[in-house]
């Protein structure tokens, strides 16, 4: 199972009363495969996964991939920082069916040694179930150390990598210690500098927002287009830096809202940012003809 172009790590909407918005779910779902993304990963980071509760968390992926009827792969976010909790998760999306690969962060806060976390990937992945590691040692305090990245990739159900330790260079690292495993960029504003290097992809948090650009810049980077992705990659800038001027996935929320796509409803300790952040975004997208 080969991963590529650009993964659309989707926002989770909420009502009013904060509970799970469905029909705003299946309007972001609907809008993600009229972009023409390859892919898209239900309760990650950027879907506010640790906030939902199991069930809600087993509805949202099985809602996303009713939703998207098989248009696009699906990736199930269903990390733990618990081997125990990713087991549970990983296997309830095993049964509900549909996804085609899952999600697995490092497990962040008890920050194991090395041994603990090839062997809690080796465990997820027995499960049978195509697993994408995610490396993002700004979240989870660890990194996944290159040694044991390239005894995981040996893993016939190991197929990637999504990278967002914001290091072009340990793209290149992995790609030298396994020419053929996956690397996905977890990085909007460094999807194009990874691709250049060897990276087949993108796992974005941007392509909420814009998502038929986004898949633009990566399909012409992946085809050696480099002129046509740098051009994309300028003119949007400014918005992949936005997104992270507060914690992730408070901007592009805040963009999706002011876009009318969705209500400003988050989920403590998430809350709204800031009146200065706001605005900043406001300018971002209205220079961008976005609102």
């Amino acid at each position: 199972m080969k991963l590529s172009g650009t993964i659309t790590a989707m926002v989770t909407p909420f009502a009013k009363d904060g509970s799970v918005d469905y029909g705003r779910l299946q309007a972001i779902v609907d809008e993600q495969v009229a972009g023409g993304v390859e892919g898209i990963c239900a309760v990650g980071t950027t879907g506010e996964s640790p906030t939902l509760d199991h069930a809600e968390h087993h509805k949202v992926i099985e809602k996303t991939i009713e939703f998207a009827q098989g248009k696009v792969k699906i990736i199930a976010g269903t990390g733990a920082n618990s081997t125990a909790e990713a087991i549970s998760l990983t296997k309830a999306a095993i049964a509900a069916g549909g996804s085609d690969a899952t999600l697995q962060v490092t497990p962040y806060y008890n920050k194991p040694n090395a041994e603990g976390i090839y062997r809690h990937f080796m465990t997820i992945a027995d499960l049978g179930l195509p697993v994408v590691l995610y490396n993002v040692p700004g979240r989870s305090g660890k990194e996944i150390p290159l040694e044991v990245v390239a005894r995981l990739a040996k893993h016939e159900k190991i197929v990637a990598i999504k990278e967002a330790a914001g290091s072009v260079d340990r793209v290149s690292a992995i790609k030298n210690l396994c020419p053929d495993f996956t690397v996905l960029s977890g990085d909007d504003g460094l999807a194009l500098p990874m691709i250049s290097v060897g990276a087949e992809g993108v796992i974005s948090v941007a392509s909420n927002v814009i998502p038929r650009e986004m898949g633009d810049m990566v399909r012409a980077a992946l085809a050696g287009d480099f002129a046509t992705a740098r051009q994309v990659h300028a003119k949007f800038y400014p918005l992949f830096h936005d997104l992270f001027i507060d914690t992730n996935p408070v901007m592009v929320k805040e963009a999706m809202w002011l876009m009318g796509r969705l209500e400003r409803v988050f989920r403590l300790p998430l809350c709204e940012t800031t009146e200065k952040n706001l605005e900043t975004m406001r300018q971002t997208l209205t220079k961008l003809g976005l609102i």
